[in-house]
């Protein structure tokens, strides 16, 4: 009887074989990967488009250029990349030996595209428009529901999981388009689930991967990558993490404390005094020394927040592929427990804790982000009341002419309940912060034109 511990490996986890199309193969020869594919495909796509009018933290720009999920999906890609690049050069040189050995190669690339799509599933208004999704069904008028749904199709509403949506967006076949979603390579849709579990296994935060409607896809693209079944006590479907989720969430999480410290700076939340210490914290010795001289260098103050910014991406990017390649047997054990930034080394982890406090001390309770969370709020549960009501009263006049509304591609006449209401939180999750707040004024009859 062996003793050896189960693990993922690598010559499987790394798997260009595409979602939809596992049928076919593209003999011809390229300058481009299936994962560069799956970049680009992501790039030119409407859903990554519409994120650069979705909110990221702070109200959208006026005359101060602050963040969206666009360009916050794009910082993210770089970072990432960067990452795995650090990370496949230290693994290249563990497995020089074996005949897989050049698949590494691919892992900035999975990384990259997993990075512009982690964001694709959010509703419009930030974090707040998922739990508005969510609280209209656990406390809104969505609860009369609860009857008619399955345990764990209700868990999937209650729970509302941007990160669940993405997966679906990805995966699903709307009405009208082709079979496979975006037909994404395996891996990089596997790279992309934070949550590899079902909603009935969310917990207090609440976070999963994929809904009831995708539970058998997901199975089918962990099943194919060797990803190791943790299966819940009651049957429910989870998995351990594909190890790049883990480079993919560390990526994210640079950037985004990171960035909206130097977006709180640049709209004055936070002061130069606030800032320069808290990034300087990362350093000590010479290097520290070096940084405060350059900065003497410059006058502007966004600049020197802009120069230190870059450097404690940096000191980040390196830390956390240390901690990766340190835990890397974890990991494919799937015994890896917290995020790579809760391993890295004490002055940095340090750091980023206290950055972590000063931005959900004066970022996120700040005034014009709570405004946000309000209206999108009241957007978002008004647009669900009236869109509900009308897919499960379709005879209705008021709902027909609401439904002729709806894009074609959201089933809206889907034949059970829970495909219905899909099909309407698919239509709400993929307006951007302007349309939503257009129909919201439409639907109240606030923005018609009438002529005299």
């Amino acid at each position: 009887m062996s003793d050896a511990v189960e693990k993922m490996r690598w010559e499987r986890l790394i798997c260009d074989k595409r979602f939809g199309l596992e049928h076919y193969h593209d003999p011809k020869r390229s300058c481009r990967s299936d994962f560069q594919r799956d970049y680009d495909r992501l790039v030119f796509s409407s859903p990554f488009r519409r994120l650069q009018n979705k909110t990221q933290v702070f109200p959208l720009p006026g005359s101060i250029f602050v963040h969206n999920r666009l360009t916050h999906s794009v910082e993210v890609a770089c970072v990432g990349r960067s990452l795995a690049g650090e990370v496949a050069l230290r693994l290249r040189e563990k497995y020089a030996t074996e005949e897989w050995v050049e698949r590494l190669d691919a892992i900035d690339e999975i990384v990259a595209a997993a990075c512009l799509a982690h964001d694709l599933g959010n509703p419009p208004f930030g974090h707040s428009g998922e739990k508005a999704i969510s609280t209209f069904f656990s406390e809104g008028e969505g609860a009369v529901l609860r009857e008619s749904l399955t345990d764990a199709q209700w868990a999937d509403l209650v729970n509302f999981e941007g990160n669940a949506n993405a997966f679906r967006l990805l995966t699903h076949q709307f009405k009208g388009r082709r079979p496979g979603g975006f037909a994404m390579t395996y891996s990089t849709l596997a790279s992309i689930v934070k949550y590899p579990f079902e909603s009935r296994l969310a917990g207090v935060k609440p976070k999963f991967g994929f809904f009831d409607s995708e539970r058998d896809d997901f199975v089918k693209v962990a099943r194919e990558l060797g990803m190791l079944e943790r299966p819940g006590e009651n049957g429910e479907v989870r998995y351990a993490r594909h190890p790049l989720v883990y480079l993919v969430e560390a990526a994210d999480d640079i950037c985004y404390e990171v960035m909206d410290i130097e977006d709180a700076h640049k709209l004055g939340l936070l002061t130069t005094a606030e800032v320069l210490p808290l990034m300087l914290g990362f350093f000590d010795g010479e290097r520290r020394a070096g940084m405060e001289r350059n900065m003497e260098r410059v006058d502007d103050p966004n600049e020197k927040i802009v120069y230190l910014r870059s450097c404690v991406i940096g000191a980040l990017v390196n830390c956390c592929a240390d901690a990766f390649v340190a835990n890397e047997d974890a990991i494919l054990a799937g015994d890896f427990h917290g995020s790579l930034l809760d391993h890295i080394s004490g002055r940095e982890r340090e750091a980023y804790a206290a950055c972590s406090r000063l931005s959900w001390e004066k970022i996120y309770c700040a005034g014009d982000v709570v405004d946000i969370e309000l209206a999108g709020n009241r957007i978002i549960t008004f647009l669900l009341e009236k869109l509900i009501h009308a897919v499960t009263n379709p005879h209705l006049n008021y709902s027909r002419l609401l439904l002729s509304k709806v894009p074609r591609q959201y089933e809206t006449d889907a034949p059970t309940l829970y495909g219905k209401v899909q099909a309407v939180i698919d239509h709400i999750s993929g307006m951007t912060d302007v349309y939503a707040l257009d129909l919201f004024r439409k639907l109240n009859g606030m923005s018609l034109k009438i002529n005299n």
